[in-house]
């Protein structure tokens, strides 16, 4: 595959094509005078009498996705974002050679030349492009250091060829393109190369290779083969849903989950919590479960839990080794909703009767983290924090004309709230211990 060079690499190859194509012909020695092959914006050319040189232009106006390798190499990472291939980054470049003449007929002359080059090398051999790249044509200092040691002639060895293809134009779409370069138009013709191939030189992973289908009988070495089951279910661990107590809506730190699911019977089981603030998952481990639809899970607490646990969504997976395998299992992962809990005994309210602005200084658990969108609501008016800078298990929140009496408080993490429902009671009802009274 190519280096990020690529696509100066193949301007300077075909001008390279072009020049060495005039000295063969003579075009010099044709037109009387000196010959340039330039790869310019149009605007920069000089074409007033004073300065109008013969000279030749390939400017490249456009770049594309190339629809047939657009999708080789992906999905290019797994599920946990780890990178397991390089997708080539693959393009066409569309380029406008056009010709200047500084004497009448030479811009025919020329673009007449630079045509029939172009029709008789419609692929860009490797032994060409790396003489025209032996120069050090494209400077590979300009780019970052992980890619300074690419070498441009990696073009060379790309899995496929540049292909040279002439590409026809309206009046219109030409029209509409030198008017967007704000420049005079000159006898011009278009072509497309295609395909430039970019990969990137990252590690990947890569799972180890099949080597049987199924154990081997240990006597007469056979393969067990694919193993079919009838049903729908896997005969694998698999999560379907977690129940928090209470049949609330979110857990808290210190309650007791029901995982359910399918083929959750094993030993050596470890829970595994995921969070997107964290760097790496939170264990928990459990000797055994004889279960297989059920596992109850319970929750830690204390400030130890608080301080490492922060509120929000969750990914619950399962690791375990089941009766008669040697390799462990690892379930899917399921969502879980960890709100937190107001300590309302420890927080108060005060009003600053001047500006008729009430505060409250709310405790609770466990602690919310600086990048988290923390919220609190009380009656029907919602307020942001003012002192989130750290991470803290107490926060200050204002409001403007809050009513006096009993207010009931809703705290809001990542768009999980704490509860203020009990719903063990039908119909539910409003928790008494998430009421404060706000002063007058």
């Amino acid at each position: 595959m190519s280096s990020p060079l690529a696509i100066a690499a193949i301007t300077a190859v075909l001008r390279n094509l072009l020049d060495n194509g005039f000295i063969d012909h003579n075009i010099i020695g044709a037109l009387g005078s000196n010959v340039s092959v330039t790869a310019v914006p149009p605007d920069t050319i000089q074409i007033d009498s004073t300065n109008a040189q013969t000279q030749l232009n390939l400017f490249l106006y456009q770049v594309t996705p190339n629809p047939g390798w657009r999708n080789v190499g992906l999905p290019s990472r797994d599920g946990r974002g780890d990178r397991i291939t390089n997708p080539p980054l693959a393009l066409d470049l569309h380029y406008l050679l056009t010709a200047y003449g500084a004497a009448e007929l030479h811009s025919e002359i020329l673009l007449g030349y630079a045509m029939q080059l172009m029709h008789e090398t419609p692929v860009l051999n490797r032994q060409a492009i790396r003489a025209a790249l032996a120069g050090n044509t494209v400077d590979s200092s300009i780019l970052p250091s992980a890619f300074q040691a690419l070498s441009a002639a990696d073009l060379a060895d790309q899995v496929e060829q540049i292909k040279i293809t002439p590409v026809t134009m309206s009046s219109e779409e030409m029209s509409k393109l030198w008017s967007a370069m704000q420049a005079h138009y000159r006898p011009t013709a278009a072509y497309s190369i295609s395909v430039v191939l970019i990969e990137a030189r990252e590690p990947t992973r890569s799972a180890l290779p099949v080597l049987t289908r199924g154990p081997r009988n240990p006597i007469s070495g056979e393969e067990a083969g694919i193993t079919a089951t009838a049903g729908l279910i896997p005969p694998y661990p698999g999560l379907t849903s977690i129940e928090p107590p209470s049949q609330q809506l979110a857990a808290v730190l210190g309650n007791t989950i029901i995982l359910h699911g399918h083929h959750l019977d094993g030993t050596d089981l470890e829970a595994r919590f995921e969070h997107p603030l964290l760097d790496e998952p939170i264990r928990i481990a459990i000797a055994a479960n004889r279960n297989s639809d059920r596992l109850s899970l319970t929750l830690p607490a204390g400030l130890a839990a608080s301080s490492t646990w922060p509120p929000g969504s969750w990914l619950v997976s399962l690791s375990l080794l089941r009766a008669g395998e040697t390799e462990h299992r690892t379930s899917n992962s399921f969502p879980l909703l960890l709100a937190p809990s107001l300590n309302i005994g420890s927080s108060n309210a005060s009003r600053d009767a001047s500006k008729d602005v009430v505060t409250i200084h709310l405790v609770f658990t466990p602690e919310v983290r600086p990048s988290q969108h923390v919220s609190l609501s009380a009656g029907n008016q919602e307020a942001l924090p003012s002192n989130l800078s750290s991470q803290s298990g107490s926060l200050d929140f204002a409001f403007p004309a809050l009513a006096a009496g009993s207010q009931w408080l809703r705290l809001r993490v990542d768009g999980v709230d704490s509860l203020l429902l009990n719903r063990a009671v039908s119909p539910p009802e409003f928790h008494v211990s998430q009421q404060m009274v706000i002063p007058g």
